[in-house]
C-alpha cells in the first residue's frame, strides 16, 4: 500500500523515480480505506532531505500511511524554503486536538546545548506530554532519542570523547521484540553523534527493554513495555551519501573530523560509500509500523488515549 503525502511536497517525484508507492492526496480521497495517520516532528535543519528519507521508508510497507509535518513554532527553520515550511507544516497548536496512530520526532544538531538551552526545549516536551495520551506510538531518532528519554525518564546524555562516526555492527539483544522481527544475528547502522546515553542509568528504569546494542556505539533501541514509546540513538533512515556530506563539510570547515568507519571502501573517500544498512532500515520501520502502530491503533482514531 502507498503512503499518502501532500500533493506538490518534493519528495513525491523522488520517491516516484524511486518506484516507492505513493500517492497524493487528491487520489487518496476516492479510496474508502482508513490510513495510518503518522506526525512527523522534523527537528533537522535538511527538512526536505528529512522528509524524503523517512517518507521513503513508511512508503515501504503494505499500510496506506498518511504523513503530516510538524514544525516547532518557537525556532524559525534557516535552511529550507519558508514557503515550503508554510506550504507542508503545522505547529503544535493547529494538531493538539487531533489523535494520530504514530509519531516520530527526528534527530537535530544541537548535542552541545544542555536541553533547557534549546530555544523550543519547552515546547518539546509539550509536545512529548501530549503524546502520551494522543499518539499511539512514538518513534524517536537520535538526539530525539536522547531528549525523549531525558523528558520521560530523566536519563542524562553524556559527551563522547570525540564523535561518534560510522557505520557500526549492532546485535539484537531481546530477541521477542517484533521492533527487530526478521533481523539476523548482527546489522549495520549508522550514526553521526557526540554524545551518548549510560547502560546503568537505563537499568535502574524496569519500564525499559533494551533491544539492541552495539560494542562500539552502545545502545542502539530501547522501548517501553508496549512500545508506546521507541528509542533510537541512530539514523537507520540515512541515504548513501548522508555521512559523506557530513563529512566533507566538516572537512572544509577544519572541524575536527575522522573519515567515517566502515563506509567507503578502503577508507577512500573518493569512492562511492558502501551501503549497508538499507535492510535495516527498511524492516525497523515496517516493523514498528505493523506491530505497534497497525496492530495497536483502534479503528476510530479518536479512542486512543
Amino acid at each position: 500500500m502507498p503512503i499518502k503525502i501532500p500533493n506538490k511536497l518534493p519528495a513525491t517525484k523522488v520517491l516516484n523515480k524511486e518506484n516507492i508507492f505513493v500517492i497524493t492526496e487528491t487520489r487518496a480521497l476516492t479510496q474508502d480505506i482508513r490510513p495510518l495517520k503518522i506526525l512527523l516532528l522534523n527537528l533537522m535543519p535538511t527538512k526536505i532531505e528529512t522528509e524524503t528519507q523517512l517518507a521513503r521508508l513508511l512508503g515501504n510497507t503494505p499500510l496506506q500511511v498518511e504523513l503530516e509535518f510538524l514544525q516547532t513554532a518557537t525556532h524559525a527553520a534557516k535552511h529550507t524554503p519558508n514557503d515550503h515550511i508554510i506550504t507542508f507544516y503545522q505547529t503544535f497548536d493547529q494538531v493538539k486536538n487531533k489523535k494520530y496512530d504514530g509519531m516520530i520526532i527526528t534527530g537535530a544538531p544541537i548535542e552541545h546545548l544542555e536541553f533547557e538551552q534549546v530555544n523550543y526545549w519547552d515546547e518539546l516536551c509539550e509536545i512529548m506530554e501530549w503524546s502520551k495520551t494522543h499518539v499511539t506510538s512514538t518513534f524517536h531518532i537520535c538526539w530525539g532519542a536522547q531528549a525523549g528519554l531525558y523528558y520521560h525518564y530523566g536519563i542524562k546524555k553524556y559527551q563522547l570523547d570525540k564523535k561518534l562516526f560510522g557505520v557500526f555492527e549492532h546485535k539484537v539483544d531481546r530477541k521477542s521484540s517484533m521492533l527487530f522481527r526478521g533481523f539476523d544475528d548482527t546489522f549495520m547502522v549508522p550514526h553521526s553523534r557526540h554524545t551518548t546515553i549510560k547502560l546503568s542509568e537505563v537499568k535502574e528504569h524496569k519500564e525499559l527493554r533494551i533491544l539492541s546494542t552495539s560494542k562500539e556505539a552502545g545502545i542502539f533501541a530501547l522501548s517501553t513495555d508496549q512500545g508506546r514509546q521507541i528509542f533510537v540513538t541512530g539514523h537507520s533512515e540515512y541515504d548513501a551519501d548522508t555521512l559523506k556530506k557530513e563529512y566533507l563539510r566538516d572537512k572544509e570547515l577544519g572541524r575536527p573530523i575522522e573519515i567515517p568507519k566502515n563506509y567507503f571502501p578502503n577508507d577512500d573517500e573518493t569512492k562511492e560509500p558502501n551501503v549497508s544498512w538499507r535492510s535495516c532500515a527498511n524492516l525497523i520501520f515496517s516493523n514498528w509500523l505493523n506491530y505497534y502502530v497497525y496492530q495497536s491503533t483502534p479503528y476510530n482514531i479518536e479512542e486512543i488515549k
